[in-house]
């Protein structure tokens, strides 16, 4: 069942804004129309609800504990994000409910493994092994316990564009590296690959067409 109307799903676009301009989207060589819903629609989400949040605490913070809460955000959008290239959305299944769709998911452990050794720059810094280890000990343990597991920390800046490194002790996730990383995912590779491809166009519709329902 479709939200109202009048809800918003980006912005002050609104589901009736959204069903108005998804009748033209299956012109896919639009590019100006689909580089105005990139704009209008993609990137406005994330602004409002993970990057400016993101921005807030970074300028009142001082090492000081901040980069929790900044990676916890971060967690919520690596699942955006990658639920978002590939057109699959959550559902919560109960025993006895009909079994997932193809583009379903009940839960997040292959989401986060997808995107940490598919898409760059992280599939060069991240393997399988450590990409579920990231999931376990920083995903599970900010998400479910508001700390880190397994001895991995969350560090500020690596000064040199790490964004994972392995010592005799810990793990360390360099948070400012991520961000950094994740901006640019967001603003020119997905961009790319959103404009070019096809299925990434059909994917990015299947995921907007969810968030405008129940």
């Amino acid at each position: 069942m479709q939200l109202p109307l009048s809800t918003y799903i980006s912005g002050r676009k609104t589901v009736a804004d959204w069903n108005t301009i998804r009748a033209s989207l299956t012109d896919f060589n639009n590019i100006s129309l689909w580089t105005t819903v990139y704009n209008d629609y993609f990137i406005r989400r994330l602004d409002d609800r993970y990057l400016s949040p993101i921005r807030s605490i970074k300028q009142d913070g001082c090492y000081t504990g901040e980069g929790f809460s900044i990676m916890t955000i971060i967690c919520s959008l690596i699942e955006f994000l990658e639920t978002t290239y590939q057109g699959k959305n959550y559902r919560y299944r109960r025993t006895g409910d009909p079994p997932l769709g193809q583009y379903e998911y009940g839960a997040s452990t292959q989401i986060f493994i997808d995107f940490l050794i598919n898409r760059t720059p992280f599939n060069m810094q991240f393997n399988r092994q450590n990409a579920d280890d990231f999931y376990k000990n920083i995903r599970c343990g900010l998400l479910h316990e508001a700390r880190t597991n397994g001895n991995w920390t969350i560090w500020g800046n690596s000064g040199n564009s790490i964004l994972i490194k392995k010592t005799s002790t810990v793990t360390i996730i360099y948070r400012d590296d991520f961000l950094e990383a994740l901006l640019k995912l967001i603003n020119v590779d997905y961009k790319s690959e959103l404009l070019s491809s096809t299925e990434r166009k059909e994917a990015f519709i299947r995921k907007f067409d969810n968030l405008c329902e129940e």
